[in-house]
């Protein structure tokens, strides 16, 4: 059988050995709140490149210390997160996987409780928490009002951005993702729901797009050949939020400002009846795909081998993305390909475990 989901795709200059991918997981596992990646994020991530995947993001990886959901979050505004990154991209790189990080900013949604706080809410700035930002003084429910952000502020949200791709690079990263999703920073200049600005960054489309694209170009500029993705929310599930059709309309405009690639998921931007059910997300990541014409992953309970192939065989989306899956089984990957009789290169000290070992010769 010749699957289409263990196909090699080429995105923007580098060609992944196949469309099964590793959406970021937020760990929140960084005990010293220093933003240093740990040894719980080498055996995480490295167990994850280990198991066939194409390509393995990290979890949403502050770009400075306000931008992080909690304060048990990973960063890179510093060389020694950067080091510390350089570790474990160094492990994944030695079993030929490819990695990826997404950049992120928090806005209104930082300075939170982790889920494993036994709270919940904004921490407070005697407790190690610190003063949000956003588009507008309009708080996310249950969190603190944050501050809204004046020219100096966005400015330096720009250049944080930029900063972090740089180091990103440096340290070995093979894409960078822009995390304009799940009601974070740039999600929340995008919505209706959250950006109540009525200057430049605020309003039309244009103007609520004006700080990604921003992002986007000094992105492109700071890292000219590295591949460069965008992870969209595509509906905030209201009639009164962000909608494919803009979310599709700024795909373009971004491509225009140097993205190569866009990955499409939903929500997260304030309380909507969400239709959660199997792949029921897939059907937006179509949508962009097909106004925008550009290319895009699919993300939203993908658990089945036969599943995945069928969104990318069908030419619904150009890759997959898979979380819960790959936390329940980090080799997902490899025993998809099995179910799909597809090849895919084992690691050499696993091959006695596949179920077809004639297929896992081409080891890493």
């Amino acid at each position: 059988m010749t699957s289409t989901l263990f196909s090699p795709i080429e995105v923007g200059g580098l060609t992944l050995p196949n469309r099964l991918w590793i959406a970021p997981m937020c760990q929140y596992s960084v005990e010293d709140e220093d933003g240093v990646p740990t040894e719980w994020h080498l055996v995480h991530l490295g167990s994850l490149a280990r198991g066939g995947a194409g390509l393995v993001f990290t979890e949403a990886t502050a770009v400075s210390p306000e931008g992080r959901i909690s304060p048990q979050d990973t960063g890179i505004w510093n060389e020694q997160q950067a080091a510390a990154w350089s570790r474990i991209i160094d492990f994944a790189h030695g079993l030929g996987t490819a990695t990826g990080v997404q950049l992120a900013h928090a806005g209104r949604k930082a300075s939170t409780y982790s889920p494993f706080a036994g709270a919940s809410g904004t921490v407070p700035v005697g407790e190690g928490g610190w003063r949000t930002v956003a588009p507008s003084a309009v708080a996310f429910p249950g969190y603190d009002e944050p501050d809204a952000l004046d020219a100096d502020g966005l400015a330096k949200v720009v250049e944080d951005f930029a900063a972090a791709a740089r180091r990103a690079v440096e340290a070995g990263f093979d894409v960078l993702e822009l995390h304009a999703a799940h009601g974070y920073l740039l999600h929340q200049f995008l919505s209706p729901l959250s950006n109540q600005r009525t200057d430049a960054y605020g309003g039309s489309l244009e103007n609520r797009a004006r700080l990604l694209l921003e992002v986007v170009a000094a992105v492109r500029a700071a890292a000219p050949s590295t591949p460069l993705y965008v992870r969209f929310s595509a509906t905030d599930w209201r009639e009164d939020g962000w909608t494919v059709e803009e979310t599709a309309t700024v795909a373009g405009w971004a491509r225009d400002a140097g993205a190569d690639f866009f990955d499409i998921s939903s929500g997260g931007n304030g309380p909507a009846e969400i239709p959660v059910g199997p792949g029921y997300q897939v059907p937006l990541a179509e949508e962009v795909k097909r106004l925008a014409g550009v290319p895009v992953s699919a993300v939203g309970l993908i658990t089945e081998a036969e599943q995945a192939e069928e969104i990318v065989a069908s030419g619904r989306a150009d890759a997959v993305m898979i979380a819960r899956a790959s936390l329940r089984n980090p080799h997902f990957p490899l025993a998809a390909a099995e179910d799909l009789g597809a090849d895919a290169p084992w690691p050499p000290q696993y091959v006695r475990a596949a179920r077809r070992r004639s297929r896992a010769a081409g080891q890493r």
